[in-house]
């Protein structure tokens, strides 16, 4: 019998590309990325919390008392579902959860942690070949952002807004653009060799490990798929916008400023289809913002120990941050596609890894979701003892996207009382 070792690799132009897990070791999966209608994903995530006694009505269902909070978002109340009662599993230790809040991944702090794929990117696989960018990450703080592959790293993200206009909007000269096709180019001459080579090993193992070889395969021609794909839209000139360029905001306690820029641009992204896919983290700041009414450290506000100074200058600063929220909501709202408005077609999830800031608890988690086409109007509480898995919602946001699947991280199926209306 054929002896194949784990580090055995295939090598081409330099590049070497390892043997997938084959019958003795773990199990590999290769994955699909059927056309979907056109709909999108965008989750926020607010990383110094959200407090709940200004977000949370009393009672649950369709017919609850507003917050000062949600009165903010009125406009919108029969476009967005208020959740409690949710976080994960074993994912704790404060702002380390911000890993572990689009994966799910258990045990951020653990010493042997490894994270898995985030939600944004499993839909990324599946339909951001539809679009010139499968997914954007944006943040307001340089390095870090809430995308990590499904080896469990990291995605880069943006900080600045005129370095994403010039990446969503700007063709670049004649010798740049060739260049990136030509790099381009380079990467599908590596799976070339890469699938010679596998094409020779395909003959000589068995036929468990070759069916996992298949599906290794069929993985690699995906991603050479991908390369011609975007080889095809560097052939394609970017849409053009009636607006000017964004100029970066340098002074980080100006979080008005610079948080509406990112919304600006994250709806112009979603308006010329540029991407179906974006996170945008928020983690706030270690100094006094901006805002008239506020005198003391954002994130010393945040762990007020319900000191009620703290909490009336938290509030002035939430409510800030969910006016802005509220102003992307509207542009969304006002833009039409298809004849149905681009919120109709969003899921818009805005929330917190932290469910209590000044105690750093990861537990009751805020959230609200808005668009996208589910049935609305509704405020979902679960149990705030024995929390809800926030990982459902997240199955059904990948369901309404088109993938077959009723299962992400700790998820236990699809949300229970969202219900999807329309097409």
């Amino acid at each position: 019998m054929l002896k194949i070792n784990r580090r055995t690799f295939l090598k081409g132009a330099g590049i070497s590309i390892a043997l997938p897990l084959l019958e003795s070791h773990r199990r590999f999966r290769a994955a699909d990325s059927p056309e979907q209608p056109r709909r999108r994903m965008v989750l926020i995530d607010f990383g110094l919390g959200l407090h709940a006694q200004n977000l949370f009505p009393k009672k649950a269902g369709f017919d609850y008392e507003s917050t000062p909070y949600l009165d903010v978002l009125r406009n919108f109340r029969k476009d967005l579902t208020v959740i409690s009662g949710v976080s994960h599993p074993d994912v704790d230790g404060g702002h380390f959860a911000r890993k572990s809040f689009l994966t799910a991944a258990p045990k951020p702090i653990s010493s042997g942690f490894k994270n898995s794929i985030s939600v944004d990117q499993r839909a990324a696989e599946h339909l951001g070949h539809q679009t010139r960018f499968r997914s954007l990450t944006l943040t307001m703080t340089p390095d870090s952002g809430l995308s990590y592959s499904r080896s469990g790293v990291e995605v880069p993200a943006e900080s600045r807004p005129s370095r994403l206009f010039v990446k969503l909007f700007l063709n670049g000269n004649a010798q740049e653009k060739q260049k990136r096709i030509q790099q381009l180019r380079d990467g599908r001459s590596v799976m070339d060799t890469v699938l010679d080579q596998a094409r020779v090993l395909r003959n000589r193992l068995g036929s468990a490990d070759g069916e996992k070889l298949d599906q290794y395969l069929t993985a690699v021609r995906e991603t050479e798929q991908s390369l011609n794909k975007s080889e095809a839209w560097e052939f394609r000139p970017k849409p053009t916008v009636d607006v000017n360029a964004p100029e970066d905001i340098n002074n980080q306690a100006d979080i008005v400023g610079r948080e509406r820029l990112m919304y600006q641009m994250m709806h112009l992204a979603i308006q010329t289809d540029s991407t179906r896919v974006i996170t945008f983290y928020n983690p706030g700041i270690n100094a006094v913002p901006l805002i008239a009414g506020v005198t003391q450290d954002y994130h010393n506000l945040s762990h007020h120990g319900q000191d009620p100074a703290r909490l009336a200058e938290l509030k002035i600063i939430e409510l800030e941050q969910l006016k802005l929220f509220a102003e992307f909501l509207e542009k969304l709202a006002a833009t039409q596609e298809d004849g149905r408005t681009l919120l109709d077609a969003t899921m818009v999830m805005l929330g917190s890894d932290l469910g209590n800031g000044s105690s750093h608890d990861n537990h009751n988690l805020p959230i609200i979701l808005a668009g996208g086409g589910f049935r609305h109007g509704q405020y979902l509480a679960f149990d705030e003892r024995k929390n809800y898995p926030l990982a459902n919602l997240f199955v059904s946001m990948l369901q309404r996207l088109g993938l077959e699947s009723d299962k992400f991280g700790s998820s236990t199926g699809a949300m229970k009382g969202l219900d999807v209306i329309g097409s």
